[in-house]
Parts: structure tokens; sequence; C-alpha cells
């Protein structure tokens, strides 16, 4: 049986682990690993798949202990999402929202800026960020060349929103859907502590972009008018490919929203219920499994796969704990804990990916729980992690979605433009949350 003694605190042997500690290893593979990641010349998923392989190789983490670090509540609740997404989409559901939403606009620029938001929120509060973006990118490319005016307010809004809406449950984004398996929260709990910040945050940042870009949104009564009829001349209905895979997709994804809502009382993991899900859409559509499975983001899975092994690695090796031990040292209180969590992981998240940052982090929050109550640091670092995106063009994937099909349009949106206007964003939506956070749980 594998001795944890023995690179915790290792001693001088024949071989390697006389030479270089095991610690030393771990921390330089994850460096490599994140500098692969930041470079992108290498697929992300290629990096992290081989730091888990030296990590493995050199037994720093034995093979038998992989199951302790790879975290199956996130891959399969990413997977069956995948899978429902995957199959919904062939039916012309999202089409048909988002032709409804322009219709509801009535020509108003601003309008649509506004319903637009509000549904890409709501979408990617239950659905992956990128499909949400996918499918509604286009459709307002095409809005904004009817109302001839620059689609860029449409788009910035498009990817706060999806960032904010994302952050407010368990399923929204990657990041919360790791916190929410590494630390038994629930579907319902993302909702209470997290849903009512992003809805303030929401209003304020559509707030902000209409006083931003009101130039930009401004058309005639005349105009308006033209762009309404046109509008009106749109007809949701064709957009639905196939009626009965539209109307079985609708009742599996109410389905199981609502069994996210009640999946503790039911004694069902989150990852369960989205492969319940995938499960049932699948046997009653009948659509082809193999034309479904292709369309997995598998790069994805294997990505937070090899990361969880590297990051295992930290903790396997004692790098982690001695981290959290000097960080509690550091701070005299939960409350300052949060603050900082919540703001550096906003900050780097802004420069860096933000899923082997939370990766990185969940375990540290964990350590920490020995001589303070983390519950409130769970929220810090979904906050920080989630709304940090928003920051810089490349700070979550969908931003970079966004763009590069706004570039492929001929509309190619700066590095520095997207950030005079994205930081100020994270700005306020992150210190809206914590003074939120502090509130509920420093205060009250």
């Amino acid at each position: 049986m594998h001795n944890p003694s023995c690179h915790l605190h290792p001693q001088p042997s024949p071989g390697w682990r006389g030479v270089i500690g095991p610690e030393l290893i771990a921390i330089a593979v994850f460096l490599f690993t994140y500098a692969l990641i930041i470079d992108e010349r290498i697929h992300r998923a290629v990096a992290a798949m081989l730091g888990a392989s030296v990590i493995v190789f050199l037994h720093i983490v034995p093979w038998e202990k992989i199951p302790e670090y790879i975290d199956l509540g996130t891959i399969f609740l990413l997977m069956g999402m995948m899978i429902i997404v995957n199959t919904a989409r062939g039916s012309g559901l999202f089409e048909y929202i988002a032709i409804k939403t322009a219709k509801l606009a009535k020509g108003s620029p601003m309008r649509v800026l506004l319903l637009f938001s509000l549904v890409t929120a709501v979408i990617s509060a239950f659905l992956d960020n990128v499909t949400t973006v996918l499918l509604i990118t286009p459709m307002l490319l095409y809005i904004a060349s009817v109302m001839r005016i620059t689609p860029l307010p449409f788009l910035i809004a498009e990817i706060f929103a999806s960032n904010i809406g994302g952050a407010a449950t368990l399923i929204g984004d990657p990041p919360n859907i790791m916190i929410g398996s590494a630390a038994g929260l629930t579907f319902n709990e993302f909702l209470v502590n997290l849903a009512p910040i992003m809805a303030v945050n929401l209003v304020v940042v559509m707030g902000m972009l209409a006083l931003i870009y009101r130039k930009e949104l401004h058309v005639s009564p005349d105009e308006k008018e033209g762009i309404e009829k046109t509008f009106a001349g749109l007809n949701e209905q064709e957009a639905i490919r196939d009626r009965s895979l539209f109307r079985k997709s609708v009742i599996v994804i109410a389905l199981v929203i609502g069994m996210f809502f009640v999946h503790d009382q039911l004694g069902l993991e989150p990852a369960l219920v989205a492969l319940i899900g995938a499960s049932i859409l699948l046997f009653w559509s009948r659509q082809p499994p193999e034309e479904i499975f292709e369309k997995i983001e598998w790069p994805a899975l294997f990505f937070f796969g090899g990361l969880f092994v590297v990051v295992g690695a930290l903790v396997e090796t004692g790098v982690i704990a001695t981290v959290a031990g000097f960080v509690v040292e550091s701070v005299h209180s939960t409350g300052e804990a949060m603050l900082i969590i919540a703001w550096f992981s906003a900050l780097a998240s802004a420069i860096v990916d933000n899923i082997p940052l939370t990766a990185t982090l969940i375990p540290l929050i964990q350590d920490m729980g020995a001589s303070m109550d983390t519950y409130p640091l769970w929220w810090a670092l979904s906050l920080g992690a989630c709304l940090g995106g928003n920051g810089t063009a490349i700070g979550a994937s969908a931003n970079v979605v966004v763009l590069g099909i706004a570039a492929r349009n001929n509309l190619f949106i700066s590095f520095v433009e997207f950030m005079k206007v994205g930081m100020l964003v994270l700005f306020v939506t992150v210190a809206i949350g914590t003074a939120i956070l502090w509130l509920n749980f420093v205060v009250l």
C-alpha cells in the first residue's frame, strides 16, 4: 500500500527521490503545464494530459490514487449537459428563442441589447456558455445588419451577460461545477447565494453599457419603424427544423432543470441528474448517438481529467497544505480571507484560464477548513473566478468565441478596446458581489 509520508517528508534515498524532492517536481510540472496552457501553441488538453502523464510516470501521484483526484462529478455533469444541448440543437430550439426575442424588441436597438442580454444570461445559467454564444452571436450579427448599426454593443453585452448568467447557478460555468462538486454545495445553495448577486450585476452592467453605447444604439423614428416591419416578417416557426425533437427537448430540459432544484432532496448528484436527462432525451428522440457523441467536447473533458491529476500532485505532496497554512497565518478572519480570494481569483482569471485557477484554489480552501469557516470562501472563489473572465478578451472561453466570430465577419475588436470596458465591468461587478457577500456572511 502506498505510504504518503514517503513524499510528504522525503528522505535521502537512491534514485531521483534522493536528489529532487517530489514537492519540487510537483511544482515544476504544475508551472510547466500552466505555462503551456497560457501559451496556447499546444492545445490545453494536450498540455494537461502531458503534465498528468509526467506526474503518474514519476509516481508523484500513484496510479491507484488517481480516482481520488479526478473529479468525476464535474466531468460527468459537463458530459451530460453537452449531450442534451447537442441533441436539442438539431430541433431549432435556440434559433426559435432568438427570433422570438428579436420580435419583442420592436425595432429598438436598445431593447435588442437588453432583451438579448437577458436571454443570454438565463440560457447561460442552465447551459454551457460557449454553446449559448455560438447560437446567439450569428443572430445578433444579422439583427445589427438589418438595423444598419454596428453589432459591437450587442456582442460586448452578450459576452458580459453570458459570464454573469453562468455564475448564477451550479451548472452555469465550469468553475461552479468544480466548486459545487468539491464542496458538496447544492443547486439551490448557488441560487440563494449567487443568483441574487448576478441579477443585481446584470442590471448594473446593462445600465452601464446602455450609457457607454448610447450613440451607437440610436436610430431615428423612421428607421425604427422600418426595422420593426423587417422583424415582423421573421417567422420563428420556420426556425423549427424538427417539431417532434423540439417538443421532446423542451420537456427534457425542463425536467432536468426541475430535478436540479430538488436533487439534494432526491439524493441525486447533479452529474447523475444531467446523465439521466441525457439518456432520456437520446432514448426518446431516437437521434443517432454516434452523431451526438461526436459533438461532445472531448478535449475539454480530457483537459479537466489531466488538470485534476496535476493539481492533485500539489495536494499529494503537501504543497497545498503548506500554502494554506501560510495564508491562514496571514489573514485574521474569514471575512478577510473571503475578500482576498474573491479579488485574487477575479484579477487572475482576467489573465489566465479560470478552470486551472479554480482547480488550484479548491484544495487550498479545503485545507483552510481546519482553522476557519470555509463556506463563505467558496462563494468568494466562484464570484471571482466567473466574473474575472469579463476583464479581458481572453478571460473566458465565451469571450474568445464571440470575438472570433466577429473577426470572421470583419468586425475586429482589439484587446485594449475590450479591456477598457471589460476591466470596468470586472471591478464594478466584483465590488458589488463582495459587498453583498460581506453583508451576508460578516455583518449579518
